[in-house]
């Protein structure tokens, strides 16, 4: 664990501005052996009730579904930070990340699941009074009630505070008429507890509700018909007149909105964790039937080009498995010094995700775009078989895909990320600005060519202090120029969200690699020293491009001219042998048969 003081220090989004020490993040290498053994848990839960009937949940086999989650229930699987209380297992948040990810390879059932522990349950567990909690928490954790969250309609899905849904107090205060419609209802043909969200009267902010399937007026409409996930259950859910107890209220009165967004951020970072479960699963069945196909008298894994897409993979997996796990330590510690401080511990939890959200939004955006990667070089790496619905990398294709659009899409993701970094400048949170003044001034001055320094990874270390300058420099430049009109660039906006995101992961993967040379040392560590130096050598030309795109779109003249020349200098990488890198890392993969770092 880390320092009291250091804790006390760690704020969101202040990684652009702040070095971070390697002993100071928590690594996956460091699971506790409970840890670990409830990984190997899910991943045997997969194994025995889940891949073996996947084509008949994708075939919506009636009751199918709720069956193999009452079984994961039996495990404690839906309950998981619940307090015991009520009969859950109380997770802390990397521990509950840990079955995010290891479901994360699940398909459609685990879309169900998340949907169930996360949305479905949250915002009870954090908004709801205790005769709320002490009446659903019990049977949600035992599976007896399934959960789910509407919260999206027809003409409201990004603005979701645009939406119709109405909710009328009746003259003795006694319940709410409910009337409206929600679509995209993740669990919505089995779930008997919904969390609704809806305007009372005339109020502009959402409110939240919690709604039993019991109540009369409830209509589902049928299954949709979906490109990916077709197990996972997905209805429109229409409530006409129906009666909701005021006393159904969750949290204040025009909070939903607010309840909305804090479920959402902690929805993120666990699909960030879900899709490297996902990705993990598709490299092993790739290097696996790599090994297995022949041409040309090989295994097409002997082949350069199937080594370096085995590689890539591994690379991007292990680069966003290091970033995810980072932020979670980060949360989790803030929310136990939250709660060393007197906070109660819904209020502590949720504190501590809000501090984290702009991290929240990197690990959705490149968890679901790594994933994407990973789905569809696994695709390719079958070849013919790859596009069959016989061989399994066509299912992984499909339901990967939806990643990048719920929990927020990724260009809402992007705006987000930027937005509160700037929000949080403004307030005085962070010292953004000074810190990009001091990189406007260092563009005058002669580059330091001093490489003296004989730390290991002295070289890495520049790179990504100069990735987090390059970051300053153009979102400094745009504020001061654009000022409130940046809101509306959105290009100039996902130009920078790309450049944090890269320069984020970057620095979240050499954190990894430097903390774990330091405990197993040097050469017992050479194939994520190489996936460590090719990902920032990558994130180079990531960065360049991403900068150069946002400062071509608002500056002009001298002030372009310059700044472009900081671009330059401050994504400059010296040569980098990747092919041998790659080569090296598919080669310990392949020896493996598995993803095994």
């Amino acid at each position: 664990m880390i320092s009291q003081e250091l804790k006390q220090t760690i704020k969101g989004s202040e990684f652009l501005i702040k070095d971070t020490e390697a002993k100071d993040v928590f690594i996956p290498e460091e699971y506790t052996e409970e840890q670990k053994m409830i990984y190997e848990m899910c991943e045997d839960f997969l194994e025995q009730e889940v891949w073996p009937v996947t084509e008949r949940l994708d075939n919506m086999e009636e009751g199918l579904m709720p069956a193999v989650m009452d079984k994961a229930a039996e495990l404690g699987l839906l309950g998981l930070s619940i307090p015991m209380e009520f009969g859950g297992m109380e997770m802390g948040f990397i521990s509950s990340q840990l079955v995010a990810e290891a479901t994360g390879a699940g398909n459609s059932f685990a879309v169900a699941i998340s949907a169930h522990c996360g949305i479905g349950t949250l915002p009870i567990l954090y908004y709801g009074n205790e005769a709320q909690k002490a009446k659903y928490l019990p049977k949600i954790a035992s599976g007896e009630w399934k959960a789910c969250y509407c919260l999206t309609e027809p003409n409201s899905g990004s603005d979701a505070n645009s939406g119709k849904t109405q909710a009328v107090l009746s003259e003795d205060s006694t319940y709410y008429t409910l009337n409206g419609q929600k679509m995209w209802i993740t669990n919505a043909g089995f779930a008997d507890v919904f969390t609704v969200f809806a305007k009372i009267g005339d109020d502009n902010t959402l409110s939240a509700f919690i709604v039993d399937n019991s109540m009369e007026g409830i209509e589902l409409n049928t299954e949709e018909k979906k490109m990916g996930i077709k197990g996972s259950s997905t209805r429109q859910v229409f409530f006409n007149n129906v009666k909701v107890p005021a006393e159904n209220l969750l949290g204040k009165r025009e909070e939903g909105f607010k309840i909305a967004l804090n479920i959402l951020n902690i929805g993120r970072v666990k699909l960030g964790a879900s899709a490297v479960g996902a990705c993990k699963k598709v490299i092993t069945r790739g290097v696996q039937y790599s090994g297995e196909r022949e041409q040309f008298g090989n295994p097409i894994h002997r082949y350069g080009a199937i080594k370096g897409k085995i590689a890539e993979q591994v690379i991007k997996t292990y680069a966003s498995e290091s970033a995810t796990y980072r932020v979670c330590q980060d949360i989790e510690d803030r929310i136990n010094l939250l709660i060393e401080q007197g906070k109660e511990k819904e209020s502590a939890y949720l504190e501590g995700i809000e501090q984290f959200a702009s991290e929240c939004a990197i690990m959705k955006v490149h968890g679901s775009e790594v994933l994407d990667y990973v789905v569809d070089e696994g695709v390719q790496i079958y070849g013919g078989m790859g596009y069959s619905a016989e061989a399994p990398m066509e299912r992984a294709y499909r339901d990967a895909r939806i990643n990048r659009i719920y929990e927020g899409t990724n260009e809402i993701n992007r705006m987000v990320i930027v937005d509160i970094i700037l929000k949080r400048a403004m307030k005085g949170e962070i010292d953004f600005m000074t810190a990009a003044m001091n990189v406007a001034k260092e563009l005058m001055t002669i580059p330091n060519m001093n490489g003296s320094s004989t730390d290991l990874f002295s070289a890495e270390k520049a790179y990504v202090k100069n990735y987090k300058k390059a970051v300053l420099m153009v979102l400094g430049a745009a504020a001061k120029q654009l000022g409130k009109s940046l809101k509306a660039e959105q290009e100039i906006l996902m130009n920078v969200a790309d450049m944090v995101i890269e320069a984020y992961v970057s620095e979240s993967v050499l954190l990894r690699v430097e903390k774990l040379v330091g405990i197993r040392g040097e050469e017992a560590c050479s194939t994520q020293i190489a996936i460590m130096r090719t990902y920032i050598y990558n994130a180079a030309d990531k960065i360049n491009k991403a900068a150069k795109d946002a400062l071509n779109s608002f500056a002009e003249g001298d002030e372009q001219r310059v700044m472009l020349m900081g671009v330059k200098r401050y994504t400059k990488h010296e040569p980098f042998n990747v092919k041998d890198a790659r080569r090296s890392i598919a080669d310990y993969i392949i020896n493996e048969g598995r993803y095994c770092i």
